[in-house]
């Protein structure tokens, strides 16, 4: 066995889990499409939790360096906010899958314990990345406040609106089978002023 080995184990995991969630991850179809006998998947991972495990750690930590990476190449915090949607397209562009730990996350209660805290942990990831772009972007990024409260959102406030309009518009492009439902809803969104537009 060999770390190429591993890494493709992962990566059919990574897909299987974006189509199916934890509930479909499947030994024998994953090494199936690896081209291996299913017990050389419990070699490195004895079982179905840790394999759930591994995969949503990797892509949490896949996912902060990307966000990472677009801090360093995109000098405009609002040039990195209206590139942030395009992160939870790219699963959709790839057999319409979902973001793996959103799907994740609707398994929740049937996940277990150590699988949740990585779960939770890439939304974590997601929330402060957003959270210190918008106060790198200043006060100008934020929505109008409703009329009624005259409040501002704060920063830590728009970085959840934002996640969950994001995560959720890949949820209903998804249900149809449609990413052209992703990309209005993100118009939208703009147009409201949940995200910067232009």
């Amino acid at each position: 066995m060999t770390n190429t080995t591993k890494d493709s184990i992962l990566d059919a995991a990574k897909a299987s889990a974006q189509a199916h969630g934890y509930a479909g991850l499947n030994f024998r179809d994953i090494a199936k499409q690896v081209g291996i006998k299913s017990a050389s998947i419990h070699y490195h991972f004895p079982s179905k939790a840790d394999l759930g495990l591994a995969v949503a750690k990797r892509y949490w930590q896949d996912t902060k360096k990307i966000l990472d990476r677009k801090t360093e190449a995109l000098p405009d915090p609002k040039d990195r906010l209206r590139w942030y949607p395009s992160l939870f397209r790219h699963a959709l562009e790839h057999d319409n899958r979902m973001c793996l730990c959103s799907f994740m996350s609707a398994e929740y209660d049937a996940l277990p314990a150590a699988l949740r805290a990585e779960v939770q942990i890439f939304a974590t990831v997601n929330l402060e990345w957003l959270e210190r772009t918008l106060r790198d972007a200043g006060p100008s990024s934020s929505p109008p406040a409703p009329a009624a409260s005259g409040a501002q959102l704060t920063a830590a406030q728009q970085a959840q609106a934002i996640f969950a309009a994001v995560t959720g518009a890949q949820l209903l492009a998804r249900s149809r089978n449609d990413i052209s439902i992703f990309d209005s809803a993100i118009e939208s969104y703009r147009a409201a002023g949940v995200l910067p537009s232009g």
